[in-house]
């Protein structure tokens, strides 16, 4: 799931350890854990292992549902039957969602994902981009499918398929050391190369336990940034256009994708109890409407829109192209640690 570069994050170390503060955020405070007791040195290894294995099974997991999912779509499908039958595979194979399973459409790049009653069919240049996490650990991945009778879309997907391939190879070149600009330089150089153009305000990001953008962004041009990498997380994610477009997306309408922004002044009981559910299972993650509508009912729509009114929950926007062009993606994640480097999901 993508992340929007507003070039208000301010990082210090990356990846291990990374601190960000930002400007401009006028969203409420977030909910946090309860702070915990420093553990032991040997707990602290055992920890970092499970963590690496939780991260690896999520990968293995993504691998099999990527597979089913490009096997699974076609055009005219409905979208809500895609992201049912899609989540539901990831479940039976003992993941977790990291958030729902979105599906973008043409100058949609990203963050839509379909209600119950949504009558909108698989067509065009669709993204799908999917989250599987275990013990909150997440493997983040997207491809892109034409569904034009024409296939007019083959060159742009295989613009962002190779531009992946290329950031992947710098980072295992350089490793935890690999600059940022490096990374966001193949990207560019590679899409530009085949008559494309980088979207250059979203990005890749950094992954951690529950947090699906941690405290980095990996740009998807050359920003001239020398921070180095860093151990951790992470997922690369270029997105390309048409030369027609700007490179550029706005924010348009909701997505029906939701996540906690701080803990409200939630009046009405029944919203409480959505609420606590949401704190309890998805903690930072990014939640449907459809998975809460599954779980209580009809009413449960009331209780978002109540959340939202209280500041308890944000819903994210649809992210399109400001000229209206199409878009394709391409993601996966990797584990950056004790010099070396493992592809989550290869491309």
């Amino acid at each position: 799931m993508t992340e929007k570069d507003y070039s208000g994050t301010v990082t210090g170390k990356i990846g291990k350890n990374a601190k960000a503060s930002t400007s401009n955020n006028n969203m409420a405070a977030p909910i946090k854990n309860k702070e915990k007791k420093e553990p032991s040195s040997a707990k602290k290894a055992e920890a970092e292992i499970t963590d690496i294995d939780s991260y690896k099974k999520a990968g293995e997991i993504g691998k099999q549902v990527k597979e089913y999912s490009r096997n699974l779509i076609k055009k005219d499908m409905l979208l809500k039957d895609i992201a049912e039958q899609i989540e539901a595979k990831i479940l039976e194979l003992g993941g977790e969602l990291a958030f729902p399973v979105n599906l973008s459409i043409d100058d949609v790049a990203a963050h839509y994902t379909p209600t119950l009653r949504d009558e909108t069919k698989a067509s065009g240049l669709i993204k799908v981009d999917i989250g599987v996490h275990i013990n909150g650990f997440i493997a983040d991945m997207a491809f892109s499918l034409d569904l034009t009778p024409e296939k007019k879309y083959t060159k742009l997907i295989e613009s962002t398929e190779l531009a992946l391939k290329q950031a992947l190879e710098e980072v295992k070149k350089n490793k935890d050391k690999t600059r940022l600009n490096e990374i966001g330089k193949a990207i560019q150089t590679q899409i530009e190369k085949l008559g494309f153009t980088p979207i250059v305000n979203l990005s890749g990001h950094g992954l951690d336990e529950f947090d699906i953008h941690s405290n980095l962004t990996i740009p998807n041009y050359d920003n001239k940034s020398d921070k180095e990498l860093g151990e951790g997380a992470f997922a690369i994610e270029p997105f390309a256009t048409l030369s027609t477009g700007t490179g550029n997306i706005y924010e348009g309408s909701g997505s029906n994708i939701y996540h906690i922004t701080g803990s409200g002044q939630v009046r009405d009981n029944f919203a409480r109890e959505v609420l606590n559910w949401l704190v309890e299972n998805k903690q930072s993650l990014p939640f449907s409407q459809r998975e809460v509508e599954k779980l209580f009912g009809t009413k449960a729509l009331m209780a978002i829109s109540n959340l939202k009114r209280a500041g308890a929950i944000n819903e994210f926007a649809q992210l399109v192209e400001k000229a209206h062009q199409p878009v394709s993606q391409a993601e996966t994640s990797l584990l950056v640690y004790d010099g070396k480097v493992e592809i989550l999901v290869e491309p």
